[in-house]
């Protein structure tokens, strides 16, 4: 009778201690679920092909993830990214105009990253969404894109790196994008995103700060569109998280 009872109060007392976490993974899939800026969106397209064909060779320390900022590295910022980069085996799945639903159906049904063994993700994803979508779905979208990657490779390593400023409403003389300018979504984006960071295999970082001047602005040389970088920007970038990258690949 006495090991009966010790026998039910052990298993209540797993159930007490487990059913939170359960409960806590339940909510977070809903949540993901419910989610517009989770949800997948096909990404089937020409470049998406290109990238099976170079990761099926199975090379790739560091995968830079996102959009056309992030495929900016093989244009304006291709100096930047051979000079800082080389020594990584760096792969770039950057394409534009992705959304977050376009990076996780690349990782899901498109399988990108299947046959790689990376060390360390860095991802910078969401201005593409901030037109439709809230900050807290936004970042939504980025928690589930660091899940499915811890998911499919679960020693990596994942840089998270803030939403870079962007900025409208501006004639195309003004040399400058007064802070004023600056889309308020963005800080609201990182501000969330900020906390995903553990330190131990997720790690957060905003170098938006080094592309404003001293007064907060946003300037064209940095950002000729107020959106995508100059190769003085990727110089930027490049010099921001290349020490991350060392520290984070060891």
């Amino acid at each position: 009778m006495f090991v009966s009872r010790l026998a039910i109060a052990s298993s209540v007392l797993a159930l007490s201690l487990f059913t939170p976490v359960r409960a806590q993974d339940a909510k977070d899939s809903k949540d993901s679920k419910d989610n517009p800026a989770a949800k997948l969106l096909n990404r089937d397209i020409p470049r998406h092909k290109e990238f099976l064909k170079i990761t099926a060779k199975g090379e790739g320390d560091v995968i830079f993830i996102g959009d056309s900022i992030t495929h900016g590295w093989e244009g304006a910022g291709k100096k930047a990214w051979a000079d800082n980069f080389a020594s990584f085996k760096p792969v770039n799945l950057g394409i534009g105009g992705d959304q977050t639903g376009h990076v996780l159906w690349r990782l899901t049904e498109g399988k990108e990253i299947e046959p790689l063994k990376p060390k360390l993700a860095v991802i910078m994803i969401g201005t593409n969404n901030t037109g439709a979508h809230t900050p807290e779905q936004i970042a939504g979208g980025i928690k589930a894109i660091v899940a499915e990657l811890q998911k499919q490779k679960p020693d990596i390593k994942v840089l998270i790196l803030g939403v870079f400023p962007r900025a409208s409403g501006l004639k195309k003389e003004d040399t400058v994008a007064p802070a004023d300018k600056l889309n308020p979504k963005i800080k609201a984006i990182n501000d969330i995103i900020s906390k995903y960071a553990d330190d131990k295999k997720v790690f957060y970082k905003d170098i938006g700060p080094k592309f404003l001047d001293k007064d907060g602005g946003l300037d064209r040389k940095i950002m000729p569109d107020l959106l995508h970088l100059s190769p003085a920007g990727y110089d930027i970038w490049a010099a921001a998280i290349k020490e991350d990258l060392e520290k984070l690949t060891k």
